[in-house]
This record gives structure tokens, sequence and C-alpha cells, in this order.
């Protein structure tokens, strides 16, 4: 079985605070990964506080990009330690983690359109160990370098290698309606889109709405859900919204 868990970039950093770890979070996140069990598990981490702001701060997004080394060194470098971070936490735990920088192993064509070398991550599963991706700047046709968010990476992985389960952990329950209650399943994005919006810290990724649009249509079943759901979700249960 693999399964592909997103820790989202607020859960563990102070997302309005530039490059601040949550390090409680993280340490939660840790243990139940941790006593989860770790044999075909890929985490996936966003920027949080660490590689949104600087890429607000020089304009890069998923669509906007730079050849400003300057720029891209500090949105890659600001990243590299986040996920020195988690990885650290990790092996704090005996969980045998390994990172996969993006910049290195993604491109993006003139379309936009995301290729990611999946290879070295299924041979990493299949040795035991778990790969660890994050956000991060891309190498993308025609605009130097942008963007290239967690969901996206994701959904990439999902389908490369075929994953039973995808979860993203969010800092809410689930995808909440407009009486913040969580909504139990969406398959259909018009049905729920005037009740997604983006979020109020600096995200330069497309909150919520563009985690729905990312998981719609992947052929394994997908949720959302909150930190003290991750040990549910890696046990298999039904938590948060499923997104199917």
């Amino acid at each position: 079985m693999v399964v592909v868990l997103k820790l989202g970039g607020s859960v563990i950093t102070e997302k309005d605070r530039p490059e601040t770890l949550d390090g409680d979070s993280l340490a939660a996140l840790a243990d139940a990964i941790a006593a989860a069990g770790t044999e075909g598990l890929v985490v996936v981490h966003g920027g949080g506080s660490f590689g949104h702001h600087h890429a607000a701060d020089y304009g890069v997004s998923t669509t906007e990009g730079t050849h400003d080394i300057e720029a891209l060194m500090a949105i890659h470098g600001a990243m590299k330690t986040l996920n020195q971070f988690v990885l650290s936490r990790l092996h704090e735990r005996d969980v045998p983690a390994l990172p996969v920088h993006p910049l290195s192993a993604a491109a993006r064509d003139g379309n936009a359109d995301l290729t990611l070398m999946t290879e070295q991550v299924a041979t990493m599963l299949e040795e035991g160990f778990v790969p660890v991706l994050h956000g991060d700047g891309v190498a993308h046709a025609g605009e130097g370098v942008t963007v290239v968010s967690g969901d996206e990476l994701v959904t990439e992985l999902a389908t490369a290698l075929d994953a039973d389960r995808v979860g993203l952990c969010s800092t809410v329950p689930g995808v909440l309606d407009g009486d913040d209650k969580v909504i139990p399943v969406i398959d259909d994005f018009e049905a729920v889109a005037d009740l997604l919006g983006v979020s109020d810290a600096t995200d330069v990724t497309g909150g919520m709405g563009a985690k729905v649009r990312e998981l719609l249509g992947l052929g394994s079943p997908a949720y959302v859900f909150g930190p003290d759901a991750v040990d549910g979700f890696l046990a298999g249960d039904d938590v948060g919204t499923r997104i199917e």
C-alpha cells in the first residue's frame, strides 16, 4: 500500500511570522507518523512561513516566474531549511526519511504542465525509506523558475505511484461550509466553489480552493483533515472531508 501524506505549511509553521517553526505541532505529527508505521509512506510538506513569504516578496508564484538568482536561492534555501526541520524530527523518532528536492526533480513546460521525476521516490519506497518532498521552485520554460506547490506534488505522486490513500493535513478539521461545519464528501467543485476562499495569511499557491481542485479526479480517495486526525488517517479511517 502507498499512502501520500501532506503536512500543510500552516500546520508546521507560524505562517504569519517569517521563517518561524511551530515546533510543538511538528513534533506531534512526527509522533503520529512514527507510531503508525511508515511502510509505503510518502510525506510532502508545504512552505508555510519559510517559502511563501520569500516567494511573495519577489513576486514569484505558480504562474509568475523569475530569473533572479537571489530570489530563487532565498525561496529554495528557506524550503531546504524547513525540510531539514521535518527530517530531523522524523529521524529523532527513527523514521527513515530522505529528502527529495523538487527543484532538482521537476520542471514545467511552456504550457505550465508539470513533470515530476518519481522513479527515485518509488525506489526509496521499495527500499524501505520515507521520501519527504516539499513545495519549491521549479524550472519553467519561458518563465525562469516558478513555484511548485505541495498540493501539485501530491497529485503527481498519487498518480505516478498509484497511491491507495491521499491525505492533506490542514489547520481546519476538513473543508468547511458557510457555517464552519465540515463538508463530509466533495465530488463536484462547482457545488462548493462559493464556500472555498484563499487563506488570510500569505499564500502564493491558492488556498483551500486549489487543494480541492488538485484532489478531485484522483483515482484514489483523498481526505482533508486537521492535525488531530493524522493518526486516524494513517490507520485507514475516514476522517475530515473525503474528496473523490
